[in-house]
């Protein structure tokens, strides 16, 4: 009977702590949720920060992505404008230089009819002519030297041939139209008038002979 008494206090007493730990774990289950619901609170609130920073940061770069891109528009406007307005006006520094020679030969031209000194008067034009020379000169333009030289298609223009004695063929006798150059470009090629050749004519005692040769190989 002790046995059984002890037994049903240790039964007793076993269900008495399985009960506990049961209602332990029921208690303990509300406040994990209620952790659970904290940290996850928390974890929105740490992504809403996080994505707030971001957004703000995106609004920050689209703003300054505009600027830089309205800025380069306003660039690129002004340096087009530059440039068309240096290839319209490209030309002023070469024509101001120009307008004292044309200053010249208008005084010249008013003067002209009344002049009696015709030396006086050759002297005159020859020295504007120097002076227009002088300007196109500084500005990289000058002639092409052509009568003597041989003839080349690079600077010259044929628009004859002419025999002459003693002068290697195809070269240049005389200009019709004066050739020029800017710095290292042909903007004018020169017309002349150029030397034949005469090379391809056989005289006839080389004809001569040269038949005396076949003949001589015939026979």
């Amino acid at each position: 009977m002790k046995k059984e008494k002890n037994n049903d206090k240790q039964n007793g007493k076993g269900m008495t702590e399985e009960s506990q730990k049961e209602n332990n774990i029921k208690s303990e289950e509300p406040l994990n949720e209620a952790a659970s619901q904290e940290v996850n609170e928390n974890i929105e609130e740490v992504n809403k920060e996080k994505i707030d920073r971001l957004e703000k940061e995106v609004r920050e770069y689209q703003d300054k992505l505009l600027r830089k891109a309205a800025e380069f528009e306003n660039y690129k406007r002004r340096t087009e404008n530059e440039h068309i307005n240096l290839i319209k006006y490209a030309a002023e520094s070469f024509i101001v230089k120009l307008l004292p020679t044309i200053d010249d030969f208008e005084r010249s031209l008013q003067h002209i009819e009344n002049a009696k000194d015709i030396t006086a008067l050759k002297e005159g034009i020859k020295l504007i002519y120097d002076k227009l020379i002088k300007v196109i000169s500084d500005q990289g333009v000058k002639k092409i030297d052509s009568v003597g030289k041989p003839f080349d298609v690079h600077f010259h223009e044929a628009l004859m041939q002419r025999k002459a004695e003693n002068v290697a063929p195809h070269t240049v006798l005389d200009e019709v139209e004066k050739g020029y150059m800017y710095k290292d470009r042909v903007i004018r090629h020169a017309k002349v008038i150029v030397s034949e050749d005469n090379r391809d004519e056989v005289p006839n005692n080389g004809e001569d002979k040269t038949d005396t040769k076949n003949l001589s190989k015939e026979e």
